[in-house]
Order: structure tokens, then sequence, then C-alpha cells
């Protein structure tokens, strides 16, 4: 079958099978900074935007997304320049082995988006899904902060 989604803000046409996830399609169409850990959504490591709300693409059928706006970690920089987020997670030390931190990313970008100032449980509850093994969170949540920060100064100039 056939779909037609925008990804990234590029408008593609893919052949998938019906029982195809939207992780698979991703990744065999040159999206590799969406990762599969678990195949289960458990891991939140293949964090995608579909319509701008975070789902865990190793479960979220492709044929769903037909029709919508996906956003990959790709999408985050611009032009080789890094995003205030990305920076952020540098920054504070929030990216150890990495495998975990473009679903980190998409979850806190999807929360971000929708409340650019969000207290400590907010950023909590936004990074549920996402599992990471490396960092114990604290790093994360303060690259989150940081961003917030930053952002709010570059609203502000």
């Amino acid at each position: 079958m056939e779909i037609i989604l925008t990804v990234n803000a590029e408008k593609k046409e893919l052949k998938i099978k019906p029982s195809e996830m939207l992780l698979d399609v991703l990744r065999r169409n040159g999206y590799q900074g969406v990762k599969e850990g678990c195949r289960q959504g458990e891991c939140g490591s293949c964090t995608v935007l579909v319509d701008g709300l975070p789902v865990t693409s190793c479960i979220y059928p492709a044929a769903k997304a037909d029709g919508k706006k996906v956003t990959t970690v790709e999408a985050l920089a611009v032009d080789g320049q890094l995003s205030v987020l990305q920076e952020s997670f540098l920054d504070e030390g929030a990216v150890q082995c990495g495998y975990c931190t473009p679903g980190m990313l998409m979850s806190s970008r999807a929360l971000l988006d929708r409340n650019p100032d969000p207290e400590e449980k907010e950023i909590k509850l936004a990074l549920d899904g996402n599992l990471c093994r490396c960092t114990g969170y604290a790093k994360i949540i303060r690259a989150v902060q940081t961003a917030v920060r930053r952002m709010k100064k570059e609203r502000a100039k």
C-alpha cells in the first residue's frame, strides 16, 4: 500500500506493508535518528512527533500516519546548527551513550511546543515514557530547564 505523509516538512509518498510500524518505514527511508529499543513502546528511544504529539514509533502503525506530519530528531538542527534544546543537552551532560537521546529530545520538544515554561514536575511527566540507563535523569531534566531559560532569553531579544 502507499501512504503520503510529511516528514520533517518534506512530503513523502511511501510504499509500506499494511502491518509495518512507523519506526521501520522511517529508518528504511534514511531517518536513522529514530532508534529501535524495545519494540514494545516501553523505552521511548523511537519517539517521534505525529502532528505534534509524541508517539512511540515502534508500535505506531505506519498506515495510521497517512496524511499526517511526522517530525524526527533530524528536524531539530537547522542548516547544521543545533537547536537550543540540543545544545542544552550537550552543555548539561545529558548525553552519555546517546541511545535514548533522540526520544528524550522529541518528548522534550513536544512539551516545549505546548508549554514554553514548564515546571519540573511537567518535565518529568513529559519524559515519563523515556528510559535512560546512563544519566539518572537529573541531567536530562536540567537540560530541559536550561533550554527553557535560553529560549526565554531569545524571545526577550
